[in-house]
């Protein structure tokens, strides 16, 4: 039986379960075993090859969690100013305006800091009013 790192150093194209791909469709890792090592170690090395992966999405998931969150934070810091509100209410209201038009808050907030006016899916949530509680 084969194993993913076998494969791999033999040249073939498998990879193992969860193992990230590029745009190419190639894998991020490419390890070559040399001929003689033990099963043990190459389970181990195919064990730190699918940590690594794990990590790597991971990795990428929070990055793009904290991109989405600095769009967010600034659109609540133009809300804030456009209408004399706090942070917590400009969230209220994006949040609101998100769920009422069922659309991500991130493009909403990018919506609002991409234009000098406030779009017109948060006027479901009372703007340019007071805000409804």
């Amino acid at each position: 039986m084969s194993s993913a790192v076998d494969s791999q150093a033999n040249g073939g194209t498998r990879r193992p379960p969860g193992r990230p791909l590029t745009a190419s469709g190639e894998s991020f890792l490419r390890i070559g075993v040399p001929p003689g090592t033990p099963d043990e170690a190459r389970a181990a090395i195919e064990r730190l090859l699918e940590l690594s992966s794990i990590l790597a999405r991971r990795a990428a998931q929070l990055q793009e969690a904290l991109d989405s969150r600095i769009v967010i934070e600034q659109a609540k810091g133009v809300l804030c100013e456009r209408y004399s509100i706090d942070a917590d209410q400009a969230f209220q209201i994006l949040r609101r305006g998100a769920r009422s038009n069922r659309m991500r808050i991130h493009d909403l907030a990018a919506s609002v800091i991409a234009s000098r006016t406030t779009p017109p899916e948060l006027s479901v949530v009372g703007l340019p009013g007071l805000v409804k509680q």
